[in-house]
């Protein structure tokens, strides 16, 4: 009998497409003298101030497991820290320390969808939020953002998709792709929507300390009766350069953060220990370093956006996350095709537009985390593309 494993795994995993930024990351990792700006991970080491303080934790013995819902340390300070976007949380039973934020969107996913359950998902968005919501039995429905609106999510558009099955609202705002931030009056009418339909909202908030231009970040949760209907996500991996260390949280109402914790202890048991210690001293003594990776990003944003527009590419600005967004439609090839062509022929690696979504289609997301001396090269060799194609 000839035995296929293939026959083994299951048929909604095999289903799921593999990331789009991914491909292009594995692709330019093989290529000699290739320029990366396809994945959103700091190009800073993480400050000494977290380092240190997981050094000594690790040299104090510090090795144990923590309470399943993190360090209650931390959890004050996550408390303390969210005060500023005007919320507050209990840290006794109101926060869990997750294995990044990542985790955190699974985690309320599954807690929250019963199967058949439709999550409206603003389009471009991260890659993650559709798969996860398929593998919680829920069903993705993508509302489209346009550029003639910043790649902010409307009301309008919003209530075109709602239906009786639709239970959760993902705000992922800073937005990653786009850059696009919301501000308190563009999610008071959506609000209105959440409270009419009865939905629930996660509200992704991983790039809510990096925002240029004056605009400070709005938690929705802030808004009059969205924090109980709402769990707000957030990490250390983008702003506090701690990517690998994988340390993010969930806050939100008591009934919704048990049964996350619950489905967290039985797959996690409790995020690194040492991590923890690392993001506690984050909160209480890495402000001054947070704020100038900020300044520097606010630099390489300046900079490649006035690069893409003198190459002649349209290109939106970008308020929030380290993400630009241009569009390539004046090049007559698609998102696939242009970074496709672009990486064989001269080793620049950006993601599709489309990867986040069908609403991408037409423009290609660069991260501009990168090296001011990378961005300058990128930049001539995609005007060198560019010109090549005329």
């Amino acid at each position: 009998m000839t035995i296929n494993s293939a026959d083994f795994v299951n048929k909604t995993v095999t289903a799921l497409p593999p990331s789009g930024i991914r491909k292009f990351f594995d692709l330019a990792a093989t290529m000699e003298g290739c320029i990366s700006l396809s994945v959103g991970e700091p190009d800073f080491v993480t400050p000494d101030v977290m380092m240190d303080a997981a050094i000594d934790s690790l040299k104090q013995g510090k090795t144990q497991y923590t309470s399943n819902s993190g360090l209650i340390e931390l959890r004050t300070a996550i408390c303390d820290y969210l005060k500023k976007y005007e919320l507050n949380y209990a840290p006794e039973n109101q926060v869990l320390v997750t294995v990044g934020a990542s985790e955190a969107i699974d985690l309320a996913l599954r807690a929250i969808l019963e199967p058949g359950d439709e999550v409206l998902i603003p389009d471009p968005s991260f890659v993650c939020y559709g798969p996860l919501t398929t593998l919680a039995a829920g069903v993705p429905v993508s509302v489209a953002t346009f550029e003639k609106d910043d790649f902010r999510l409307t009301a309008e558009e919003l209530e075109k998709k709602i239906t009786p099955k639709s239970k959760v609202l993902i705000l992922p705002y800073p937005n990653n792709p786009t850059g696009g931030v919301m501000a308190k009056e563009d999610y008071e009418p959506i609000a209105e929507l959440v409270k009419k339909h009865n939905l629930f909202v996660i509200c992704d908030e991983i790039y809510s300390e990096l925002t240029y231009n004056g605009k400070k970040h709005y938690s929705f949760a802030a808004l009059p009766e969205m924090q109980e209907r709402s769990v707000v996500l957030n990490g250390f991996s983008k702003a506090f350069a701690m990517t690998g260390w994988r340390v993010g949280y969930a806050c939100g109402p008591v009934p919704v953060i048990a049964a996350m914790t619950k489905l967290h202890q039985y797959g996690i048991m409790s995020a690194p220990t040492m991590g923890q210690y690392g993001a506690l001293a984050g909160l209480q003594r890495g402000e001054e370093e947070v704020q100038k990776m900020v300044e520097s990003y606010d630099a390489r944003r300046k900079l490649i956006v006035e690069g893409l527009r003198n190459i002649g590419l349209s290109c939106f600005e970008p308020n929030g996350a380290f993400y630009v967004f241009p569009s390539i439609q004046s090049t007559g090839l698609s998102s696939e095709e242009f970074c496709e062509r672009l990486l064989r022929e001269e080793k620049v690696a950006v993601v599709p537009g489309n990867a986040f979504g069908a609403s991408g289609e037409g423009f290609i997301r660069c991260s501009y985390a990168s090296s001011v001396e990378n961005i300058k090269e990128a930049l001539v060799r995609i005007e060198r593309f560019i010109n090549s194609l005329k």
